[in-house]
């Protein structure tokens, strides 16, 4: 998994029957100190998420494993909330 943080959403008139329902939205990652790392994603959200929460993600074949047995074409989604990180000293 991957830290996060939400900076918006998008929003599609047109998408997979699959995804109707599921919100996408705009996740600007992040390194274990909280700065800026890489471009920007689009991530299916599966936890309720909002702007500017700091957020786990995960990429590839388990990113569809949040939405069970129903076949969810997606390589990015939300999976935690994080409510606070700890780096030791």
């Amino acid at each position: 998994m991957i830290l996060g943080r939400v900076i918006g959403n998008v929003v599609s008139t047109m998408k997979d029957p699959s995804l109707h329902g599921h919100r996408l939205l705009l996740v600007q990652p992040l390194d274990r100190h909280g700065r800026e790392k890489g471009r920007v994603i689009v991530a299916l959200d599966s936890v309720g998420a909002g702007a500017g929460e700091t957020v786990y993600w995960c990429r590839g074949r388990e990113a569809s494993f949040p939405f069970g047995a129903a076949p969810t074409p997606t390589e990015t989604t939300i999976v935690g909330i994080v409510d606070s990180v700890n780096i030791p000293a």
